[in-house]
């Protein structure tokens, strides 16, 4: 029976979170979901989802604590270093023929994807002419992103992953220790826009040559990623490259179609002429 009202009143937490803030996670996973739902309660000290809906509803300060738990921000720069090597050896060769380019890292979380192709691109002297545009529903995450600052003791995992995706340099030019944190430079994010961008509610902005998406699909239920890649598809110029987490796929999709294996045992597709 509790399961059964525990079921109910997340139910109701996420119609109000949609119909308030527009904030709208009813087609998440929802095991996953109910499980991040119910230690942020216990971390948050309700005794019941129900009133912790009423705090959300009634207390603007609680809504970003609250994405802070049903948003995953867990990840690491040159995060599965072989897909950064494969974007390096043989998507760039690709990019390298457009005059500019533009690049989406949807799900940014804190930001380590986004200076990982940062730091990518000017290696192989694309800096320049490229646009990032991240994009994230978590305002802290967004915040953390633009900051680029990570503690010092993550630096080691950063700086192996960094190597074994073929890095040109050391990732030590790229950061400044200060008081146990790495704080990255300012000029990767020169030519970057960070943006509140929901792949739930929200439509194509851009036309992009390379999409990085990872690990974000698997928190969605199969009609909400199916939605995802749709926009990604629809926000890929002709022959665009759009990157999944090792454990994502465009197999079930309804719009497979549309894309062709580029990478395989990478996730990196191609998008077709159509």
């Amino acid at each position: 029976m509790t399961e059964n009202i525990e079921d109910i009143e997340i139910e109701l937490l996420l119609e109000a979170m949609y119909q308030h803030y527009h904030y709208d996670f009813r087609n998440y996973a929802r095991a996953s979901l109910k499980r991040r739902l119910l230690h942020a309660r216990k971390q948050l000290g309700y005794d019941s989802i129900s009133a912790m809906q009423s705090d959300v509803l009634h207390d603007r300060t609680m809504l970003p604590r609250l994405l802070n738990y049903l948003t995953v921000q867990v990840s690491e720069m040159f995060r599965d270093p072989s897909y950064f090597r494969a974007l390096r050896e043989k998507v760039i060769p690709h990019l390298r023929t457009y005059a500019s380019l533009k690049v989406w890292v949807a799900g940014c979380s804190n930001g380590e994807e986004l200076y990982s192709l940062s730091i990518l691109f000017r290696e192989e002297g694309l800096a320049h002419k490229t646009m990032f545009y991240a994009t994230d529903i978590n305002p802290n995450a967004l915040k953390a992103a633009e900051a680029g600052v990570y503690p010092l003791e993550h630096i080691r995992l950063f700086t192996e992953n960094h190597q074994k995706a073929g890095g040109l340099t050391s990732l030590s030019d790229y950061y400044t220790a200060d008081y146990g944190r790495a704080v990255f430079d300012k000029s990767l994010r020169n030519q970057v826009v960070f943006s509140d961008h929901s792949l739930v509610t929200d439509s194509v902005f851009g036309e992009m040559h390379l999409i990085s998406c990872r690990n974000v699909l698997i928190y969605f239920n199969r009609e909400l990623q199916n939605r995802a890649i749709g926009l990604f598809k629809d926000s890929l110029a002709r022959r665009g490259f759009l990157g999944l987490g090792s454990k994502e796929s465009l197999r079930f999709s309804a719009h497979a179609g549309a894309f062709s294996e580029f990478v395989a045992e990478e996730k990196i597709y191609q998008r077709g002429l159509t």
